[in-house]
């Protein structure tokens, strides 16, 4: 059997206020292919959109037990996975956790590869984090922008936890 090559995510998330419009936006590359993708929301928060862009990262990977390298400059999701907050977090059903709504869609996609995640200082001249900023930023300024139902959902049931 032929081994695929290592699909490399990088990630980034934005919103202009916290919460404010938001966007996220992620760059796959793989061998010599590349797939830019990017959203937003009219009323959102960093972190969500954050882990958002490495869900649509990981949702466009179309083949399974894929070998994935994850770079984000999110502390947030970065060390909810390496140092097993996420574990804790599904052991106790996702009560008192941010953004429970998205940490359920991730599972399943982290599961079905093998990824592994690595923090990269934002800001800081990375062409690829660069690219991924500049496509959340744009992505939060589109008119127009749907609403985030799961931010508007914990708002209204005032689970937001600090966010």
């Amino acid at each position: 059997m032929d081994r695929r090559p290592t699909i490399y995510l990088y990630t980034d998330g934005a919103s202009s206020g916290n919460p404010g419009p938001g966007g996220y936006g992620a760059v796959l590359c793989c061998g010599g292919a590349r797939k830019e993708l990017s959203g937003g929301f009219a009323l959102t928060t960093n972190n969500r959109m954050e882990l958002l862009a490495v869900i649509e990262g990981l949702s466009a990977v179309r083949w399974e037990n894929a070998e994935i390298e994850v770079w984000s400059d999110s502390s947030y999701v970065v060390k909810a996975i390496n140092e097993g907050w996420l574990e804790r977090w599904e052991r106790k059903s996702f009560s008192k956790v941010k953004n429970p709504d998205l940490w359920m869609r991730f599972l399943p996609l982290y599961r079905r590869h093998r990824v592994s995640f690595h923090w990269i200082k934002g800001h800081a001249g990375h062409p690829e984090n660069e690219r991924c900023d500049a496509l959340a930023v744009e992505a939060a300024h589109r008119p127009e922008l749907p609403d985030d139902k799961g931010y508007l959902e914990a708002m209204e049931a005032g689970n937001l936890f600090g966010e």
